[in-house]
């Protein structure tokens, strides 16, 4: 039942002063006039103040205004960045703010809070294709060495970027850049990426290009002591780790810097390639970074996340007690 608050105090009040001049418990004279002592009680507690259904109330949980405030104000500078940021969703854009201390918010938040004020991007429209879901994942570095071959638009011309990723941490571990792509120059590449990681006894995964079948790889891929698999023919996706690296290395670096030189191309190539190891946060490793991955510190960043967001709560829930007190 519902009435207005001016109804519902003066009922209160008569029947607190007909109980008092009568000596009528109050609980026998409800009944008379229909009303349960369950629904008075609660009047007699709202004496005074004005009707409010469906209020809101603060929850211990909820953002604080200056978190909501915070992650809308990085989002706006984060999205109008136009070096290497153009494409990150939320997921990448809350455990950005994890990291650089900003605000502790699940990605989950940062979603509400992103979508009420227009600053969701549409992606991935594709569906995906589940043909050959490949070989069994890595669960270590230097398992698995991935090596592919970049055409990059040059006068009229190519220049080739011939990369080496690490297929547990994504770590792109060498590239050239090279106007010619023969098997010498994956070879190079190969063999600088060794250098650099010389224990390593890799599988090294690549397409059925004319270097990779050649009987002189073949004959490096044995003195180097690794192995060679080669990905299905006609089918990319095989070896898509290092695929979607080069095309990320397009849309982030590349296609916004636009290179007109060979030197531009080397300079602004090996810039990415070190902010893509140890600073871009990865989709496909808890939106950590590759170095991460490589040197062994997922579990610590996992680690600290995870004491950021605690602390957050338990700070959110004080905040909200303390305004709740405050009024």
């Amino acid at each position: 039942m519902w009435v207005e608050q001016e109804i519902r105090d003066s009922v209160v009040k008569q029947i607190t002063y007909l109980s008092f001049r009568s000596g009528i418990p109050v609980k026998k004279l409800l009944p008379i006039i229909g009303l349960c002592r369950v629904k008075f009680y609660k009047w007699v507690k709202r004496s005074g103040t004005a009707n409010n259904h469906n209020g809101k109330i603060p929850k211990t949980h909820w953002l604080t205004p200056d978190e909501v405030k915070a992650i809308e104000d990085f989002a706006r500078e984060h999205y109008s960045e136009s070096d290497y940021f153009l494409k990150d969703g939320y997921r990448r854009v809350a455990y950005k703010m994890l990291d650089l201390n900003i605000v502790a918010v699940s990605p989950s938040s940062v979603y509400c809070i992103l979508k009420k004020a227009g600053l969701l991007n549409k992606w991935n429209t594709e569906k995906s294709n589940l043909k050959a879901t490949g070989i069994k994942q890595p669960d270590f570095p230097h398992k698995h060495w991935h090596v592919d071959i970049k055409y990059l638009n040059f006068n009229g011309t190519f220049l080739f970027l011939i990369s080496v990723l690490d297929g547990y941490s994504r770590y792109a571990l060498h590239h050239e850049v090279r106007h010619t792509m023969n098997e010498y120059d994956v070879q190079l590449t190969v063999q600088n990426a060794k250098e650099k990681f010389p224990s390593a006894r890799p599988r090294i995964i690549s397409d059925n290009g004319a270097q990779f079948i050649s009987k002189e790889f073949k004959q490096f891929i044995k003195d180097a002591e690794f192995t060679h698999v080669k990905t299905s023919v006609n089918y990319p996706q095989a070896n898509g780790k290092i695929e979607r690296y080069h095309r990320t290395i397009s849309e982030e670096c590349l296609r916004i810097k636009s290179p007109v030189s060979f030197d531009d191309f080397k300079i602004y190539i090996e810039d990415y390639v070190n902010f893509y190891n140890t600073k871009r946060l990865h989709a496909s490793l808890n939106y950590l970074t590759p170095e991460d991955y490589l040197l062994g510190r997922k579990e610590i960043r996992i680690t600290q996340r995870e004491l950021k967001l605690e602390k957050a709560e338990l700070n959110r829930a004080s905040y909200w007690k303390t305004l709740e007190q405050a009024a």
